[in-house]
């Protein structure tokens, strides 16, 4: 199978993907069932969508990455809204669903790979476009990583993940991750709403959030600086619990006195724990630190 699928003729247009038993039948049909490996959980609470559509704020001129596409509950509702919608979709027998699920819209385009093979730049040149999707638990961090990073990045991304994931991606400083930094970092996020776990077909172990993160207009740093800066932020949070010139001398190996006096003159208490700084107050401590 090619990476671009063309459509097929077929009637599915009245199919209500919300619909338990609608939506188990036409698994059946497809002798398809939800797979675990691929983290499917399927969105069946027309309320959540609506959110989801809702905080993407999608103008009639938008362009909309859908990574993990999986029946096109979520990809029809994004095309009654945007100008293009490209679909992303690795696993054959659910492309081949989600071909039939999204024929009648022309202006969905479906792309067979992995997400995280998935270059912006080749599929929106330097267009700007928003990332809308409901992400499989075990590869939310990576897909975060890989579209933030990438060259063209995201103008804006609201995306469904576990609810503990997106309440440690808003903490304060105080209770900041590596996570946190990465993505604030590059943006602002908040929770939209709070998601139940029965709001999906099959209902996941936990309850889920849909989270929005508004991409500030430029990134602090060029590409080259920024991982400069993330080995300085992964240092500081590689042992846990310690305070910072202690984890920032292991992780970087260098002399505990340099690392003490860099941390004074970037006004920072060399006691405090990597969880308490600001994206503010980690840019001062890698200003002040030789490259690394």
């Amino acid at each position: 199978m090619t990476d671009r699928v063309e459509s097929t003729s077929g009637v599915f247009e009245e199919i209500d993907l919300t619909n338990v038993r609608e939506l188990r039948n036409v698994l059946y049909a497809h002798g398809m069932r939800p797979n675990k490996s691929f983290g499917q959980n399927f969105l069946i609470d027309r309320t959540v969508l609506t959110q989801i559509v809702e905080a993407a704020e999608i103008g009639r001129a938008d362009e909309i990455l859908e990574v993990g596409a999986g029946t096109g509950v979520l990809t029809r509702e994004l095309a009654q809204q945007a100008r293009r919608v490209v679909a992303v979709e690795l696993e054959r027998d659910m492309l081949a669903l989600l071909e039939k699920t999204t024929q009648q819209f022309t202006n969905v385009e479906l792309l067979a790979r992995n997400l995280l093979f998935v270059d912006p730049a080749e599929v929106f040149g330097d267009a700007p476009y928003k990332l809308v999707a409901n992400l499989p638990y075990y590869i939310t961090a990576p897909t975060f990583r890989h579209f933030l990073e990438s060259a063209n990045p995201p103008r804006l991304l609201v995306v469904m993940v576990q609810e503990e994931v997106a309440e440690r991606i808003v903490a304060s400083p105080g209770d900041l991750s590596l996570l946190a930094v990465s993505i604030q970092f590059y943006g602002r996020p908040q929770i939209i709403a709070r998601v139940p776990a029965n709001a999906f077909y099959p209902a996941p172990k936990v309850d889920s959030a849909i989270l929005r993160v508004d991409l500030h207009a430029e990134a602090p740093l060029t590409p080259a600086e920024r991982d400069s800066f993330f080995r300085v932020v992964q240092a500081g949070f590689s042992e846990r619990r310690k305070q910072l010139h202690n984890s920032l001398t292991h992780g970087l190996h260098r002399k505990n006195e340099d690392i003490r006096a860099w941390l004074t003159s970037a006004n920072i208490d060399t006691s405090r724990r990597a969880e308490t700084l600001s994206i503010e107050e980690w840019l001062r401590v890698w200003k002040i630190i030789p490259r690394v």
